[in-house]
């Protein structure tokens, strides 16, 4: 078990109680969420190391690892997966000064994402801690998949975009991968997280039910202003922030379940069509955000005449 005495993201030891909850989705185990008084940051404080995290990913209902489509809420889930991703190649294509350029998708999952990419002619690599999604992912869609111990193997100042899809949450040590990150990237190299919001109007309704929290398997609880210090702390500039629109609908229909709802579609449905209207006008309280990353390149020193 991992336990954090001062606050990972400043180092402060002003860090108490911010809220009780639970492991709703599978063990029921209950967790501590701390919050820090200096910075605003909210951690899980006590959380399983690496060794010890892997069962509790073990569900064939973990969603970012399934490819049953059985049922209407997986259906739903695939649908909407479609719609995120031809977003996502959006965003890439309005940012990118180059049309085939190398991109690094870490935590890959099930391909899908890599394989568009690859499919509109851009070189393609992943990163995914999974064995069993990895074979999967590289033998349906013909991909370099790594372990992520082998991200050190990467060529340095080789990428164009390195990506982050609802991932950054869950490692163990998010700091040291940042750094690897921006190695990774090419000088005025772009990198795209997207991450859950603490911040957001679901999360303020739904308290320790808010599904986005799925303690222990999620670490860090980011708002704009907590991730905004993340990031300028690992030397990145944050150029832009935008919504990921439709995950309000999946987390509040889950929140709704985790909270004993009698009708937890219809209810979830409901209230995330609220939840999104109301985002509309306040981008930084959306269920999950996109953050814009550009790397910073140190600045050669000014030449002086003797």
């Amino acid at each position: 078990m991992v336990r954090h005495d001062k606050c990972p993201l400043c180092s402060s030891e002003k860090i108490s109680l911010f809220l009780e909850t639970a492991d709703h989705f599978l063990s029921k185990e209950a967790f501590n969420l701390f919050r820090c008084a200096s910075c605003g940051f909210v951690f899980t404080r006590d959380h399983p190391d690496e060794a010890g995290a892997g069962h509790y990913y073990e569900s064939d209902e973990y969603l970012s690892h399934s490819e049953t489509g059985k049922g209407l809420f997986n259906k739903i889930y695939g649908i909407s997966r479609g719609i995120m991703l031809r977003r996502k190649i959006s965003i890439i294509r309005k940012l990118s000064d180059v049309k085939n350029g190398k991109i690094l998708d870490i935590g890959s999952g099930s391909g899908h994402f890599l394989a568009a990419m690859k499919k509109a002619g851009w070189d393609v690599s992943g990163i995914e801690i999974n064995q069993k999604i990895r074979e999967i992912s590289a033998s349906k869609f013909d991909l370099e998949i790594l372990d992520p111990e082998q991200i050190t193997t990467l060529q340095e100042s080789s990428f164009d975009f390195i990506t982050l899809w609802h991932v950054l949450e869950h490692f163990q040590d998010p700091f040291s991968y940042a750094r690897e990150i921006k190695q990774l990237l090419k000088p005025g190299g772009i990198c795209i997280v997207a991450l859950p919001n603490r911040a957001s109007y679901d999360a303020v309704h739904y308290g320790r039910f808010w599904a986005a929290y799925d303690v222990p398997r999620h670490l860090w609880h980011f708002t704009p202003d907590t991730f905004k210090t993340f990031s300028s702390d690992n030397g990145f500039e944050l150029t832009g922030i935008k919504r990921l629109p439709l995950d309000v609908f999946y987390i509040s229909v889950l929140s709704e379940r985790y909270k004993g709802a009698n009708l937890p579609f219809v209810a979830g449905i409901l209230k995330g069509l609220w939840f999104s209207v109301l985002s509309i006008f306040n981008k930084e309280r959306a269920s999950s955000l996109i953050y814009l990353l550009k790397k910073i390149c140190p600045k050669p020193d000014s030449y002086r005449k003797p």
